[in-house]
C-alpha cells in the first residue's frame, strides 16, 4: 500500500473511532432524573455537624425544554427516609442539589432540614416520585471508596 493511501486509511479509521460512542458509555438521560449522588461525605460521620449532614446530597436534573414545578415530588430512600419538595420550580435544563441538613433554599439548592444522616454509607437506593405516584427515576449505590456515584 502506498504511503498516501495508508495515511488516508489511518485518518479515516481515526475519524470513525473518534465519532463512535465508547463501549459502556452512558447516554445522558432525558426528562427529570437523578444526577450526582454523594452518599458518604468526606471524613468521619461523628461528631455529627450540619456541614457533614450537608455533605450528603443528590442532584436532580431537568433535561427538558420547560420548567417543572416540583411541589409534591418526593425523594425516598430504601430505608424509608422521605423528602417532599415544597413549591419549587426547576428551570429548563437546570439542576437542583438536595442537601441533607439545614440551610436556606435557593434556585440551586434545597435542604432536607433534618438532623440525621439519610443515605447509607455502604449501599442503598433512592426513588423520585411525582405527586400522582408515578415513579420518575431510581438510583442505587454500593460503597466504592469515593462515597459518591453518578445516577445516570
Amino acid at each position: 500500500m502506498k504511503k498516501t493511501a495508508m495515511l488516508a486509511a489511518t485518518a479515516a479509521l481515526a475519524t470513525t473511532l473518534l465519532a463512535a460512542p465508547q463501549a459502556g458509555a452512558a447516554t445522558h438521560q432525558g426528562g427529570l432524573h437523578f444526577g450526582a449522588l454523594q452518599f458518604d461525605g468526606p471524613g468521619a460521620d461523628l461528631p455529627q455537624t450540619n456541614a457533614k449532614l450537608n455533605a450528603e446530597y443528590v442532584d436532580l436534573h431537568n433535561n427538558t425544554r420547560t420548567a417543572i414545578q416540583l411541589r409534591g415530588y418526593t425523594v425516598k430512600t430504601a430505608s424509608g427516609y422521605l423528602y417532599t419538595f415544597p413549591t419549587f420550580t426547576l428551570g429548563a435544563w437546570k439542576t437542583v442539589r438536595l442537601k441533607n441538613g439545614q440551610g436556606s433554599n435557593n434556585t440551586g439548592t434545597v435542604f432536607r432540614k433534618k438532623n440525621n444522616f439519610w443515605l447509607n454509607n455502604s449501599s442503598g437506593s433512592l426513588t423520585l416520585t411525582a405527586p400522582g405516584g408515578t415513579k420518575k427515576d431510581t438510583c442505587s449505590w454500593r460503597a466504592n471508596g469515593r462515597g459518591s456515584t453518578t445516577c445516570h
